[in-house]
């Protein structure tokens, strides 16, 4: 493959990683140990954030990847980082994802419960809604990014259902508000396979300070194309609520669900 010009290390030890969303190329170690992300130079100001990000949340407690080697130039940025062993929970049967939800659950409110006065980063409402309206006024909105029965509606009415409820959604994450992942769907949630043990969050170019309920909005709403029927879905829903232990407002949910998938593109 070709060589990135600021890969760190020898060019022919890296593969290409094929899986996420993002436009970066990513790449993984031969051994499997490091992974390397690069992006052009328009891009490196992301990416510098996102190595930030994690270099804050290691050693706090909440398992994650660590920050390796950093290079930066003309050419663009390139992130390396300790790789997080184990099994994206996406990748999981509807059984063992059961099986684990209450460690996941346990690892969110670890995550959760970080002394929010001590995150540099922030990510709330404000941010995220000007995100989404650059995202809508460029006419970016990826279409499968929306919930199936939104796919047909044009993303500019979306954002407008949203905005009314802006003012209250800032009081809500004021009066509470978190350390958030900002993306936290299951691809991003690593698994021991052997002990169903969280092995850390991946994926953090978005964390930040929020409403918890914008990380489980994600959370819950990805974890339904896992169960098999809405019965299983309401009760683990019910499960992650008792073991995440604080009750979730539908309606908070509904909007951070709803507001995710237009800051994307």
């Amino acid at each position: 493959m070709p060589r990135s010009p600021v890969l760190p290390g020898a060019g022919d030890d890296w593969t290409p990683v094929t899986a996420g969303e993002s436009g970066a190329t990513v790449l993984r170690s031969a051994d499997g140990a490091r992974y390397a992300k690069c992006v052009p130079a328009r891009d490196a100001a992301d990416l510098a954030g996102e190595r930030d990000r994690i270099a804050w949340l290691s050693g706090r407690g909440v398992p994650g990847p660590r920050v390796l080697d950093w290079r930066s130039g003309d050419a663009g940025a390139c992130l390396m980082t300790s790789a997080v062993p184990g099994v994206p929970a996406d990748q999981l049967s509807a059984r063992d994802l059961r099986a684990s939800w209450g460690r996941i659950a346990d690892a969110v409110r670890l995550l959760h419960e970080l002394p929010a006065s001590e995150c540099p980063f922030r990510r709330g409402v404000d941010a995220v809604v000007a995100a989404a309206r650059d995202v809508v006024a460029r006419d970016a909105v990826d279409p499968d990014f929306l919930p199936v029965e939104q796919q047909g509606t044009p993303a500019a009415e979306l954002l407008d259902r949203l905005l009314p409820q802006v003012p209250l959604r800032r009081e809500q994450e004021l009066a509470d508000t978190v350390v958030c992942h900002g993306d936290l769907c299951l691809p991003n949630v690593v698994l021991d396979p052997e002990t169903s043990e969280v092995s850390g969050f991946v994926d953090l170019g978005r964390l930040g300070l929020a409403d918890r309920h914008a990380d489980l909005a994600l959370l819950l709403a990805n974890a339904r194309e896992t169960w098999s029927d809405e019965d299983r879905a309401r009760e683990a829903d019910a499960a992650f609520a008792e073991g995440y232990g604080t009750a979730l407002d539908p309606d908070r949910l509904r909007f951070y669900l709803h507001l995710d998938p237009l800051t994307w593109g």
